[in-house]
């Protein structure tokens, strides 16, 4: 809690956070709560006080108004020859014999712009007696050398993320000024003001006797009347016109950097404007200890946007444009489609996101893309070639093997429209997801001859080069390399194998394939391929399946790929190794893991595999009817019309299984 951190403080102490934070509010609460009301003298350092004279004839005034300093300190009358030395010397000759602790406080002091006067009260905390106790309020950190304090542990800091409300305290607020919110609404406030103590407290204003507080909550913004009317007074109209001119320029960044910022100013030195922002406490938040990278409060960042909106609204979409470019050429794919999107240049987000999608494929990004298809009108993905086989991918992760078919349709048709200069990796592009798409509906023959097309493809000299960089108007293209295709190909040549019972030749390309996936350090590629080689194993080696799985399971949290469809594989081949195993409570863990992962129109055969190994559990348990019904489920599950052939084979294999006496 901060009062006691207060109350346990070195012999200085720094508060420094933004305005609003509520530094001034907790001082003045605990003074109260600790009965110190007659130990603490209390100087407000604004502007007015950048005369030295005017600063200590006021700290003189405060500390006599203390109990131990009353007898102590000399009154003293402002005359014009008083010298600010001569009064700080005089000072520390009354405090001499102070024994007991008093607390002189300085509020503001970032408003003390005199050196003159800085230096003198540096001189006076390094000087004062031990029982002198200096509280500083601040919006950014002044210099006084408080650095050998830290060294000799004689500093308390209390920064911004100390002073950020927490959920329990930010309910305690919105209770105080008589309004209820249930918990979501609650957190999404939080969210939006990040603690800050000012907004939440302007928040709570604004609900007081509000009609519809979630509706509130969902439009709480920096736009919102007080909330703007405060940031603009404390912090955007403090600024010089070039810090307010980068302030609202790049406010169209999610995150903005020196040479985005000078790129977007048309100026130089953005780096050290920022640095300089995150230093005073000005909403500008460091997004690591390099200090290169930085945001804006969410509710600063609203503001700053308005802003633009309504000074500059012609040069909105120019910067977007700026920001895509650079984003595009630094390797930054996902911010540049994003960038472009906010421009409206549909042509170039397709373009960028037909390019990178396989590396946000193979990056384990699928949500990411599906966020990003979101972002196009609704005609354009049926306008485009490319970005219709993006869209088919998509709506294969999502579960609609119908939906994907029509778009793969329409980018089958729509490939002699394409530029002959991206018409191979077009092609590319299709195949890998005719690829999939054969995987998804079960055609076990097609996936095979696919992956060997596209295999041939990779092994082609016109494929030979790495996935790279490359120029395509700006664009800063990614294409399909050869080792990532023939790695992909590998795996889905190696699976489909599996499937059709041709286990040493699934076995030949899985390994290869995970052993060209560890080589040219495609985590995901590995992780498809882990899971695979389990499946494989089940029929073989139980033992090898579970540690198989385990690894792809392994391999999957480590990069945040848990609710990923092939971490459902391996969860269900987990469970299935096993239950074979007899260790049924441990299985039915594994089972249900996956059963959240799989929904039987996005993979047919996932589903039937989740009935098959749900039906083992139910059966070693003792219930056989449970069991016979899982299985035969799969039967009547609607699948793609290339699906039943092999379903019906697999399904009334299994079914003997269960029923035999």
């Amino acid at each position: 809690m901060l009062w006691e951190r207060l109350g346990e403080a070195a012999r200085v102490t720094v508060l420094s956070a933004a305005p609003g934070s509520g530094k001034t509010v907790l001082l003045r609460s605990w003074i109260s709560a600790a009965g110190l009301a007659e130990y603490a003298a209390w100087v407000p350092a604004g502007r007015d006080e950048g005369d030295p004279q005017r600063l200590w004839l006021a700290m003189l005034d405060a500390l006599r108004q203390t109990a131990p300093g009353s007898g102590l300190v000399r009154p003293l009358t402002a005359a014009p020859d008083l010298d600010g030395w001569a009064i700080m010397a005089r000072l520390l000759t009354d405090l001499a014999p102070l024994r007991d602790q008093l607390w002189l406080v300085l509020d503001d002091l970032h408003e003390l712009d005199s050196d003159q006067a800085r230096r003198q009260l540096e001189l006076l905390v390094m000087r004062a007696p031990a029982e002198l106790r200096f509280v500083m309020a601040t919006r950014h950190d002044v210099r006084l050398g408080l650095h050998r304090l830290r060294l000799e542990g004689e500093l308390t800091e209390i920064r911004a993320d100390d002073l950020r409300f927490t959920v329990a305290e930010a309910r305690a607020l919105f209770q105080a000024a008589g309004v209820e919110l249930p918990g979501p609404t609650l957190a999404l406030l939080m969210d939006r003001t990040e603690g800050w103590a000012a907004g939440l407290r302007l928040a709570a204003l604004s609900l007081a006797g509000h009609p519809d507080p979630d509706r509130f909550a969902e439009e709480f913004s920096g736009s919102e009347r007080t909330v703007a009317e405060y940031l603009l007074a404390e912090v955007l109209d403090r600024q010089s016109e070039q810090v307010r001119r980068l302030l609202l320029r790049t406010s169209v960044l999610e995150r903005v950097n020196g040479e985005l910022a000078d790129l977007l100013t048309g100026s130089s030195g953005g780096e050290r404007v920022l640095q300089d922002l995150e230093e005073a406490n000005a909403f500008v938040v460091s997004l690591h200890v390099a200090r290169s990278w930085f945001r804006y409060h969410h509710l600063f960042a609203d503001l700053l946007h308005r802003e633009l909106r309504r000074t500059e609204p012609g040069e909105v979409a120019a910067l977007h444009e700026l920001a895509a470019g650079w984003f595009a050429g630094h390797g930054l794919p996902v911010e540049a489609i994003r960038h472009a999107q906010a421009a409206q240049d549909w042509d170039r987000a397709a373009r960028l996101l037909a390019d990178h999608w396989a590396a946000l494929k193979l990056g384990g990004r699928t949500a990411t893309v599906h966020a990003l298809l979101a972002g196009f009108p609704a005609a354009a993905s049926f306008a485009d070639a490319e970005l219709a086989a993006v869209a088919a991918a998509d709506e294969l992760a999502q579960g609609s093997l119908l939906a994907a078919e029509r778009y793969l349709d329409v980018a089958e048709r729509g490939q002699a429209s394409v530029p002959l200069s991206r018409r191979r990796q077009a092609q590319v592009l299709l195949g890998v997801v005719r690829l999939l798409f054969h995987g998804r509906s079960g055609d076990q023959r097609a996936r095979a001859e696919q992956a060997q097309r596209l295999l041939a493809a990779a092994e082609a000299p016109a494929a030979a080069q790495p996935m790279k960089e490359a120029s395509d108007g700006g664009t800063g293209r990614l294409a399909w390399g050869g080792e990532e295709l023939r790695t992909l190909a590998l795996l889905e040549i190696g699976n489909a194998q599996t499937w059709t019972g041709r286990f040493e030749a699934a076995e030949c390309h899985l390994d290869q394939a995970v052993a060209l996936a560890r080589r040219i350090r495609w985590p995901y590629l590995e992780f498809m391929g882990l899971a695979y080689q389990a499946e494989m194993e089940l029929s073989r080696r139980l033992p090898r399946a579970a540690e198989l799985s385990r690894q792809a399971i392994d391999l999957a949290e480590r990069h945040g790929w848990t609710a990923d469809l092939f971490a459902g594989f391996a969860a269900l081949t987990l469970g299935s190794a096993l239950s074979w195993q007899g260790r049924l409570d441990e299985a039915d863990t594994w089972v249900q893991r996956a059963e959240r992962a799989f929904r039987a129109e996005a993979d047919p055969a996932s589903a039937l595999g989740g009935h098959y190994v749900r039906g083992q559990l139910e059966l070693g348990c003792g219930g056989a009817a449970g069991a016979i019904a899982l299985a035969l489920m799969a039967l009547v599950r609607p699948t793609s019309r290339s699906a039943p052939r092999w379903r019906d084979g697999v399904v009334m294999s299994v079914v003997p299984v269960i029923i035999r006496p």
